[in-house]
């Protein structure tokens, strides 16, 4: 009889945005989360870094486009920008994978993540349908060496390990 061992694989994602002006009456949304007192980020969608970049690291592993592709069409066709909902239809491009880790580090002079990272590690988890536990969140202002640690806008890393048994 032949032993099957589990496959893992690992994605990785990136995304990055700017500032909308301090003006704008966009929201900040950051893992499903909202920061008041920063302006949105410049883009189609809410402009979620972080889901953006779990959305490029599941393309990293399914090959499906999400972003270029399937996040494209639902925003300029059904005018849907909750990324989110970006992040939910990328999930089905997984099967027969299941998320077992997450790994993201988020760069940035503002906002300030320290308190509300419990939160962002749970509203991720819940959509990913793992436990908070297998959600690791780090952030870093980048100590003014580049756009994002300057204030500029937001950059976000991220590493997804997933099993198939």
């Amino acid at each position: 009889m032949q032993t099957r061992y589990p496959i893992y694989r690992t994605g990785i994602g990136q995304d990055s945005h700017r500032f909308l002006p301090s003006d704008s009456s966009k929201p900040c949304v950051v893992c499903g989360v909202i920061f008041d007192g920063v302006p949105g980020l410049d883009a189609d969608s809410d402009g979620d870094v972080v889901y953006h970049a779990v959305c490029n690291a599941i393309t990293s592993l399914s090959g499906v486009p999400i972003l270029g592709g399937i996040a494209s069409d639902l925003c300029r066709k059904d005018g849907i920008t909750d990324s989110q909902v970006y992040l939910e239809r990328a999930l089905q491009t997984l099967d027969p994978q299941k998320i077992v880790h997450l790994a993201v580090t988020v760069e940035g002079k503002r906002p300030h993540f320290e308190e509300r990272i419990d939160a962002m590690r749970k509203k991720i988890a819940h959509v990913l349908s793992i436990r908070p536990s297998q959600v690791g969140i780090t952030a870093t202002s980048g100590d003014g060496l580049t756009d994002f640690g300057c204030g500029d806008g937001l950059m976000c890393f991220c590493v997804l390990t997933t099993v198939e048994a």
